[in-house]
């Protein structure tokens, strides 16, 4: 695993930050915009959104006096990459136990067959 990928899986540990993806999924807001309903003080926010920036997970531009946070989707399509890599795994393991012939005797059937012979 690489270093951005464990500080994108840290920064999604914390159900604020995700919180805050998931705001950003319809478009770029303001922190204020992404603060508002959240339980937390905008200060926190920054700090969230620092953690995410950090972990390149979102983006900011200046628009006039203040900033806009964006999800970065370079990022989330690394993740998609690094977590691609299980899923593969994971039914090519799946294929291989499904595909492997399966006897229709028991084998303690098979030595009752013979001691009758």
């Amino acid at each position: 695993m690489n270093t951005y990928h464990e500080a994108q899986l840290d920064a999604l540990g914390d159900p604020t930050r995700r919180a805050i993806l998931a705001r950003l999924i319809e478009g770029p807001l303001p922190v204020g915009e992404i603060a508002r309903d959240l339980p937390v003080t905008r200060p926190a926010i920054s700090q969230h959104l620092r953690v995410l920036k950090d972990a390149r997970l979102v983006t900011d531009r200046a628009d006039g006096a203040r900033r806009l946070y964006a999800l970065n989707p370079d990022a989330f399509d690394s993740l998609r990459e690094y977590f691609d890599r299980f899923w593969t795994q994971a039914l090519a393991a799946f294929k291989r136990r499904v595909e492997v012939p399966v006897s229709k005797e028991k084998p303690h059937d098979r030595h009752r067959h013979r001691s009758h012979r």
